[in-house]
């Protein structure tokens, strides 16, 4: 548990909830609610006075609203992370998208059922995971950020980005697991994402050249009516083409498609050795549907060989074990690093695992996933 003491403002218009929530904050460790607002001017206010880590935002607000209010902390620097807490029966699935976009850690409903301690309860079940998370993101950020790393250190190289990243020491787990995949035909790249990951796509799937010439499977958690919309969005920004899966589709090259939210996504070969994805409604994996492992573990009984793969930030363990079956198939396998991860939970079970062959900064995945394909 981090020892960090996180400073965290509340903004909310129902002085009910505002109550709940700066009760549910005071009793997980290392939180101090350093203030509260009910509209987001009250907030800026308040922001210059006390610099808060993260802020609590209800979306639905007078005067100014949440919407606003995250493009005017975008001047701010350094700007505070945001976790939306409001009400989804008043937000379409639309803007809550719109919020993901504008850069927030996660969208929690304020549609509980029951009573006051009730609510209390299942809000801290949701908030209490995701600020320990933060806290962890903050203390790794200060101590790269007071430590110099020499470029003459032996264990890293200089990315063509200009970026530093780890070398493999000569010896180590993860160079004997680099010779053995060199076996990997890289026809195909899996991704598994969860909390942060719309952020995290796209920033990642821009970067993705128009002539990978490989199609691309992406589940990342949702519920069912966001993947669509988030298909959309990032497709006007890419170079590739973005799409929900379609059950039975054909996959193409250049191609990623998105697991439909509240569905599996399978893959499984035709008679012309094509690739062909399939939905399905099986039960939820990992508390997840769609889920990353069943994806995973499809590719690894139909395509051995065929994968290379992304764990991008997420909460939870939803990869390991799928990703586990694809290493004895031989894949290639890249995670998302800690600094840069929302929460670095799903890419950790899998370094923990001893499944990755490279952990790399977000801006740096794109390079080398396309740099592996090319060379395969």
């Amino acid at each position: 548990m981090s020892n960090l003491t996180l400073k965290v403002l509340v903004v909310e218009d129902s002085s009910v909830f505002r109550r709940i929530i700066i009760n549910v904050l005071s009793g997980i460790p290392n939180v101090e609610v350093i203030g509260s607002a009910m509209n987001g001017q009250m907030a800026l206010k308040k922001i210059q006075l006390c610099a808060p880590d993260l802020i609590t935002l209800d979306l639905s607000m007078p005067e100014m609203d949440g919407f606003q209010f995250l493009d005017a902390i975008k001047r701010i620097s350094p700007s505070p992370a945001v976790i939306v807490i409001s009400a989804s029966t008043n937000i379409s699935e639309k803007l809550t998208l719109k919020a993901f976009e504008k850069g927030v850690l996660e969208f929690i409903s304020k549609n509980f059922s029951g009573g006051i301690e009730r609510t209390k309860e299942e809000l801290f079940k949701l908030l209490s995971p995701l600020i320990q998370a933060f806290q962890r993101r903050l203390e790794i950020r200060k101590v790269l950020s007071s430590t110099k790393i020499s470029p003459k250190s032996p264990y890293y190289q200089q990315s063509t980005t200009g970026r530093e990243k780890p070398k493999v020491p000569p010896g180590s787990v993860a160079e004997r697991m680099r010779r053995i995949e060199s076996t990997c035909r890289a026809e195909m790249l899996l991704i598994g994402v969860s909390t942060g990951g719309p952020t995290a796509l796209a920033t990642l799937l821009p970067m993705i050249p128009k002539d990978i010439n490989i199609p691309i499977f992406i589940v990342q958690h949702m519920p069912s009516s966001f993947t669509q919309l988030l298909a959309e969005n990032l497709n006007a920004k890419c170079q590739i083409r973005i799409k929900q899966a379609v059950h039975r589709e054909i996959a193409k090259p250049n191609y990623a498609y998105i697991a439909p939210g509240g569905q599996h996504l399978g893959l499984t070969e035709n008679y012309n050795k094509e690739i062909v994805m399939e939905i399905s409604d099986d039960p939820p994996e990992n508390n997840c549907k769609p889920a990353v492992d069943y994806l995973f573990r499809s590719a690894a009984k139909a395509f051995p060989g065929k994968s290379v793969v992304v764990i991008l930030t997420g909460m939870g363990h939803d990869g390991t074990a799928g990703l586990k079956l694809l290493k004895e198939k031989k894949c290639y396998a890249i995670a998302q690093d800690e600094e840069s991860c929302v929460v670095f939970g799903m890419p950790k079970a899998a370094i923990d695992a001893s499944l990755v062959d490279e952990v790399l900064p977000l801006d740096l995945i794109a390079n080398e996933v396309y740099n592996f394909v090319k060379k395969r």
